[in-house]
């Protein structure tokens, strides 16, 4: 859906969680929220009564949801879902993002993780609920190719770590080698652990 597509309220959400993508919680302000969305200054107070905070823990938590969808757009593209063909989707969203647009943005999930983890609990707390919502899918999936329950949990967590660790390096070396390491070398361990029939 299209920023022009939401409602003033989603645009402020939405419009948050890039700007914290791209500028970290404590650079993001109400006024540049409004100004990013198009939405009236005065909507801020109306939508999110409890300030940047609240409005930051939205859009930390739609981030979480946001990943967590695109698993499955990841496993339509796949002709035929392996672990690391997921993963390389993973990757591929981030390096075709940076090849393209450049290195200025990163997970808004990490960057309110980075910034609020010690100071706002409320938002370590969606951020804790933002990854869950993100490994959920990417656990299930695994599950579904047939990787046993256990073990495609703590994948889903090893997955998402890489990628996390691997946009912070992309970011800092302004170049995708990270990314692509990462799918390189964890590519055949996920595919390692699809239990085999018999």
């Amino acid at each position: 859906m299209a920023v022009a597509e939401r409602g003033p309220r989603e645009r402020m959400v939405f419009s948050a969680a890039q700007l914290i993508r791209r500028d970290g919680v404590a650079s993001t302000g109400m006024r540049e929220v409004a100004a990013h969305a198009g939405a009236p200054r005065g909507s801020l107070q109306h939508y999110f009564p409890g300030g940047k905070e609240q409005l930051v823990n939205e859009a930390v938590s739609w981030a979480g949801r946001y990943a967590g969808a695109r698993v499955v757009h990841f496993l339509a593209v796949l002709d035929e879902p392996t672990p690391s063909g997921l993963f390389g989707e993973m990757v591929r969203q981030w390096t075709d993002e940076y090849e393209r647009a450049g290195f200025a943005g990163g997970c808004p999930v990490a960057a309110a993780t980075v910034d609020c983890a010690e100071a706002v609990v409320s938002t370590r707390e969606v951020a804790a609920d933002a990854f869950a919502a993100w490994a959920g899918p990417v656990a299930q999936a695994l599950i579904d190719m047939d990787v046993p329950e256990e073990r495609a949990r703590s994948l889903a967590t090893l997955m998402i770590s890489a990628l996390e660790g691997a946009i912070l390096m992309a970011r800092a070396e302004q170049h995708v080698r990270p990314l692509t390491t990462v799918a390189h070398e964890l590519g055949p361990l996920l595919d390692s652990a699809v239990s085999k029939p018999g």
